[in-house]
């Protein structure tokens, strides 16, 4: 059986606000963890109305306090944002209040715009240039034998298991290089995803922390009852994505039956394209989505995001994703 994870955007509805979005959470998490889900990541992003996961180690903490056995992690922090320094001791924190549970994604975009990046950098010069340098140090700062000088406190000798994120070729070659377990956001970005499972696992070399390719593919699931039903609760996520493509970001929408008959042909290309490593129907529907995705892409992990306005709607479809993959 493929393992199932969550990748939570703590979406804030359309209704409600930063803090009931934390609570979500960690309602989501604590019945991700009955259910058998292996982790329960959460992603960085900067200046997004609908999103409120931007202090992300800080909710991390949250939800690992509310839960007892699942894993709990980033997916990632944007490490072009941060100095690897604050990152190892945020985690080493992170890993000393919850030994063995926390995991570390890296990603090297912004999460966010030009000028939302730059408030947050004050200046411009760390980018993604430097990211393969950024993930190198910080995995020095983890090591049990530091070669810098400085040390993070919490963190050194703690090892958080490191994952790299990705979009395109760049964090496939990176993460087969450095031996690390590879991410990739087809969940909205999959026009490369094939291409970048291949460059992977054809290039991987060991490390002492995997000893063979370990490939997570995000995948999008809106699973009800029935297929009409998922159906109107998917357009929540429709909505989102053209509002932020069309740079009018906004909460996470109420479902708006017909939406997507409402479109112009290039907006509704748009959606079947980011949108295309997708399961969205009833508990049928949704098991024969996710055979065929893990039987084409060979996935060794799946991260399952949800986009639903209503939070009891939304631990309903990770339970029906959960039972597909078992029967």
């Amino acid at each position: 059986m493929t393992p199932l994870s969550v990748l939570d955007l703590a979406p804030i509805a359309e209704g409600a606000d930063a803090a009931q979005s934390f609570r979500n959470s960690l309602s989501l998490a604590q019945h991700a963890e009955r259910l058998g889900y292996r982790r329960f990541w959460l992603a960085e992003h900067h200046g997004m109305p609908g999103i409120a996961s931007a202090a992300t180690s800080v909710l991390i903490g949250h939800v690992a306090g509310g839960t007892k056995t699942i894993r709990v992690g980033a997916g990632g922090i944007m490490l072009p944002n941060h100095s690897p320094l604050v990152i190892a001791e945020q985690f080493g924190t992170l890993e000393s209040l919850y030994p063995g549970r926390i995991d570390l994604g890296l990603g090297r975009a912004p999460g966010s715009d030009q000028a939302t990046a730059r408030a947050m950098r004050r200046n411009m010069h760390a980018g993604p240039d430097e990211f393969p340098q950024d993930v190198v140090e910080l995995m020095d700062f983890l090591s049990d034998e530091p070669r810098q000088a400085v040390r993070a406190v919490p963190g050194t000798g703690l090892k958080v298991p490191i994952w790299i994120l990705g979009s395109s070729l760049f964090g496939a070659q990176l993460a087969a290089m450095l031996g690390l377990p590879y991410a990739f956001a087809s969940h909205f970005a999959p026009g490369q995803m094939m291409q970048a499972v291949e460059v992977y696992r054809a290039s991987f070399k060991p490390s002492a922390q995997l000893a063979k390719p370990h490939v997570m593919l995000g995948f999008n699931v809106v699973a009800a009852d029935s297929d009409e039903e998922a159906a109107v609760l998917a357009t929540s996520l429709q909505q989102a994505f053209v509002n932020l493509r069309t740079g009018r970001p906004s909460r996470l929408p109420r479902p708006l039956p017909g939406y997507f008959e409402t479109l112009g042909p290039m907006e509704r290309a748009t959606l079947q394209d980011v949108l295309s490593c997708s399961a969205i129907g009833s508990p049928q529907t949704v098991q024969r989505g996710l055979r065929d995705f893990i039987a084409r892409t060979g996935a060794d992990e799946l991260m399952i995001t949800s986009q639903i306005h209503d939070h009891a709607a939304r631990l309903h479809s990770y339970e029906i994703t959960a039972e597909a993959v078992r029967t």
